[in-house]
């Protein structure tokens, strides 16, 4: 039995209910059901806020992050009055202003193995509104095991991919990816870039998923990925075939429970928590402005994208992105003492772990990357 529509409800979501396939009956059953959305940014923010607009009557929003200014570009749930918020409260304002007739639980921490199945439990479905691959496999293994659809979008520069995952009637993720890439083989959309509209196209399609799967209309993404270029406007449809032998949802399963997704993928589930160089790897803003004017300066290595150069860069760097790197180690001395930098640290990191590996002794990191150089000695630096 759906819960009654009050008679503001009935205007609000008028029109709906003139849609054959919507009806009063189907907003009464978007009433009464419940959608995860694990994170709230870039695609977080178009999801929650179609869901919430189209009477989505309870709505959990999983992250742990804070608002900062860099997000404004395309995460359109927040605003500047909202900086250094955590992002789950801002966006429960956000919409609870947009339709005071749901219900929004924030859950203001890390989605991990250890609190998926519980803060899953009272959601019908689930939709992925992040960005990396530890969250990702750990929603499919979360949707297979307690048999809830998960709603998957991802999004890079200029492309976007869409898909339901389903194990009951089709394949799963890990039927189509059954490893993730190797570790830094993929940029993120911060080291990357996205263009700001992009994931509002993503998740709107992401949105219109879960409606259909919440009323049971239409043909659903089950067993399709759909991929769209921005750059020429144009969407593929690929088909998706499950596989008999994946590890979770095969005849012979050897995933039964959640597992330590960091470790499995070999990356951090964001940013916040690579983890940091050993002290003596590293070199602060003002000890290099110091060095750079010694006798035998240090080599700098941008590891960052060339167009990134255009934003902010230091006199006399080498840059070789990071994605470039193992395959330009000879244009580099192993004998000679190089600090590598990038915006934030995070990619100069793994660059002095791939270079010590290569056998780099000398090499050292730029604390807080060209940012907090441009912080700390160079304001005539643009921070990004």
């Amino acid at each position: 039995m759906y819960p009654s529509l009050s008679r503001e409800e009935v205007l609000r979501y008028s029109r709906h209910l003139t849609l054959p396939d919507v009806g009063m009956e189907g907003q009464r059953k978007l009433k009464g059901s419940s959608v995860l959305v694990v994170g709230t940014g870039g695609l977080g923010s178009p999801i929650a806020l179609y869901l919430a607009a189209a009477g989505v009557g309870r709505l959990g929003l999983v992250d742990y992050d804070t608002v900062d200014s860099s997000n404004l570009q395309r995460q359109i749930i927040h605003g500047s009055d909202r900086l250094g918020q955590p992002k789950v409260e801002s966006a429960r304002r956000r919409l609870l202003e947009l339709n005071p007739y749901i219900q929004v639980d924030a859950y203001n921490t890390l989605f991990s193995a250890s609190n998926a199945m519980e803060i899953a439990a009272e959601y019908d479905l689930l939709v992925d509104g992040t960005d990396n691959f530890p969250t990702r496999y750990l929603l499919n293994d979360l949707s297979v095991l307690s048999g809830k659809p998960y709603v998957y979008g991802s999004i890079y520069r200029f492309e976007g991919q869409v898909s339901v995952f389903d194990a009951r009637s089709g394949p799963c993720y890990r039927c189509l990816f059954p490893d993730p890439p190797p570790p830094g083989a993929v940029p993120s959309c911060g080291e990357g870039g996205v263009l700001g509209i992009l994931p509002g196209t993503i998740g709107t399609l992401q949105a219109t998923e879960a409606l259909k799967l919440l009323l049971g209309i239409g043909e659903t993404l089950t067993g399709k990925l759909l991929l769209y270029d921005a750059l020429d406007l144009s969407f593929q449809t690929i088909q998706l075939r499950k596989n008999p032998r994946c590890r979770i949802c095969g005849a012979e399963p050897s995933v039964t429970s959640l597992v330590d997704y960091e470790a499995f993928c070999g990356v951090p589930a964001n940013d916040h928590a690579v983890p940091a160089p050993p002290a003596e790897w590293d070199v602060e803003p003002q000890e290099l402005s110091q060095r750079l004017r010694s006798a035998n300066p240090p080599l700098l290595l941008d590891v960052r994208e060339a167009v990134e150069l255009q934003i902010s860069a230091l006199p006399g760097a080498c840059n070789i992105p990071l994605y470039q790197l193992a395959a330009r180690l000879d244009e580099l001395d192993p004998q000679q003492e190089i600090v590598a930098f990038c915006r934030t640290g995070v990619r100069s990191t793994r660059a002095l772990h791939l270079l010590r590996s290569a056998g780099f002794t000398q090499v050292h990191n730029l604390r807080g990357g060209i940012n907090a150089y441009a912080q700390q000695v160079d304001p005539s630096l643009f921070q990004y």
